[in-house]
């Protein structure tokens, strides 16, 4: 949405309530200043907040779209989350007894999602469930989505004529410092998600033995070999508490 339309929904909004710009203004706690340099489609002489604030002090709110040459930057998104899966894909290349099959979707009992990596073991009849994720923004919606996928996993496996013992779960995230933070952020309750060392990923990948939920960083999401991803699964580290 442009300076000038945003202006005059909110010179609407306003306008619909009765108020003056000194009411908005007091209702968002902003200088009536502000109000003024937002109707009049001044939007971007104004910090973020501040507009914000302004029209949820309306009744409204508004949502951000960030563009970049037109369809370019979905490609782009598209174009790292498929260096990351592609990555992970030839790590499996060491693991012969592994069935992998990507992008797996569903729709079961009204639920409806994509499995970004469906791995199956014959031998020991272990189903992993990978989530792929480049960019870590909401820590609760990642849990609540990979709870169901790993729910639903056993229903989207029998599609396939598998029959799982036990479903596991492995969350790969890209390695950066922003998802390094915010995982840092949340480590308490992703090592409580996630006990298994990532570490220990190649070694339970050739003896799938057991539980396994783990959450690791991925150094190499841009597509070095295989033998050099091995060594750079990287757990989730406890946060050391401050000394009293």
């Amino acid at each position: 949405m442009d300076a000038i339309r945003l202006g005059s929904i909110c010179r609407a909004l306003r306008i619909k309530k009765k108020w003056r710009q000194s009411d908005v203004a007091e209702k968002a706690t902003v200088r009536r200043a502000s109000v003024s340099l937002l109707e009049c489609g001044r939007a971007s002489k104004l910090r973020v907040d501040v507009v914000i604030r302004i029209v949820e002090s309306l009744g409204g709110n508004i949502d951000f779209a960030v563009r970049w040459q037109g369809g370019e930057l979905d490609r782009l998104l598209n174009a790292r989350h498929s260096a990351l899966h592609e990555s992970v894909a030839r790590r499996f290349g060491a693991f012969a007894d592994w069935v992998i099959v990507p992008e797996v979707s569903f729709a079961i009992r009204g639920e409806r999602g994509v499995i970004d990596i469906l791995a199956w073991h014959e031998a020991t009849r272990t189903l992993l469930v990978i989530e792929l994720k480049t960019d870590i923004v909401d820590v609760n919606e990642l849990m609540g989505t990979l709870d169901k996928k790993r729910r639903l996993a056993p229903d989207v496996a029998m599609t396939r004529g598998w029959r799982p013992n036990a479903v596991a779960v492995w969350v790969i995230v890209a390695d950066g410092v922003r998802n390094r933070r915010r995982v840092e952020s949340h480590a308490a309750t992703l090592r409580a998600a996630f006990p298994t060392d990532g570490r220990a990923v190649a070694g339970w990948l050739a003896r799938p033995v057991g539980s396994f939920r783990c959450l690791s960083f991925w150094s190499n999401a841009h597509g070095a070999g295989t033998k050099s991803s091995l060594a750079t699964v990287r757990r989730v580290r406890r946060q050391r508490q401050p000394v009293a």
